[in-house]
């Protein structure tokens, strides 16, 4: 994959992202953000940039498609606007009217398009089921000793699988990551007395400041400019030391978000905004340091992953 054909699914991708109008100036900021930090890593594409053209409205979701070729790379592109537009939960009328137009314009099989807009949402409704199935009820009050333990045992199982996930070359595996995140939320806010929808659950990544649109451009930008993404990206051996940085995101966001939460619903929700998005960026820097520790783990699970495993993982089985 050439720099002109990863620009061209990065504009698409920000367009998709941008679909509905209606993002949040946190949000903006966020995928300005992750925007700088991909540009600097890159040594082929700006996509700082692009970022800007398509604010600008310097460019079009024609002339980004225009070009993209072969087949797997277009429907990488469908399946990348995909989730970027379900990273909420839904899917707006605006966001459908871009899908449609974008399936037109990849001249993509509607069975293909169909597949690709179904992976999320199964995903998505497959994490939230497995987190009910699984959950021991609510416990109110103080949480034993016994359940703080196990709740570090299962931050620290989903922060490997998703830095697992973040090896492999194929999109499922991003898509996953997130379904497993609001999985794990649930299954901590649960285990202190709270039923939780997967609004709330937006509402506090969001809030904490790892908005679901920006995580999804984040996880793929740094897949796509790595050349790890999609299926001419290569095997997990040749790709796993260009992949470091995003294990390392995947990994450290996850736990982050699990010891942020903990903390969270054990002081009754007690966090204002600001308190929220400051206490997870401290959670950070120590959640990095972490994932050097769990590497081994983290490698060999990537090894073992496929569809199937994956999507039992979310279930919960």
């Amino acid at each position: 994959m050439n720099s002109s054909q990863q620009t061209s699914i990065l504009t698409i991708a920000l367009l998709a992202a941008f679909a509905d109008g209606e993002k949040a100036e946190a949000e903006r900021e966020s995928i300005r953000r992750i925007a700088a930090t991909l540009s600097g890593e890159s040594e082929g594409v700006d996509l700082s940039a692009i970022y800007q053209d398509v604010l600008l409205q310097r460019v079009t979701l024609e002339s980004a498609v225009a070009g993209l070729e072969p087949l797997a790379l277009r429907q990488l592109a469908y399946e990348m606007a995909v989730c970027v537009c379900d990273a909420d939960g839904a899917t707006s009328p605006a966001e459908r009217a871009f899908l449609t137009k974008l399936e037109a314009l990849l001249k993509l099989d509607r069975a293909q398009a169909a597949a690709a807009d179904a992976m999320p949402q199964a995903l998505s409704a497959a994490a939230v089921a497995g987190a009910v199935a699984s959950g021991e009820g609510p416990v109110v009050g103080s949480v034993p000793n016994v359940l703080e333990a196990e709740l570090d045992r299962s931050i620290l199982n989903h922060a490997i699988l998703n830095g697992a996930l973040e090896l492999l070359p194929q999109s499922w595996a991003s898509m996953a990551i997130i379904p497993l995140q609001i999985k794990m939320v649930y299954q901590i806010g649960k285990s202190h007395g709270y039923e939780l929808d997967k609004g709330h659950i937006s509402e506090f990544l969001t809030t904490a400041g790892v908005g679901m649109t920006s995580q999804y451009l984040e996880q793929f930008g740094r897949k796509l400019i790595g050349g790890l993404l999609g299926q001419l990206g290569g095997g997990l051996g040749k790709s796993i030391g260009r992949a470091a940085t995003g294990m390392a995101f995947s990994f450290a966001t996850t736990y982050a978000l699990g010891q942020l939460a903990k903390r969270y619903y054990a002081g009754g929700r007690q966090m204002d905004a600001a308190l929220l998005s400051q206490t997870f960026q401290s959670l950070l820097t120590p959640a990095k340091q972490l994932q050097q520790q769990y590497l081994p783990q983290i490698r060999q699970q990537a090894a073992s992953l496929d569809a199937a495993s994956v999507m039992a993982m979310v279930r919960g089985k």
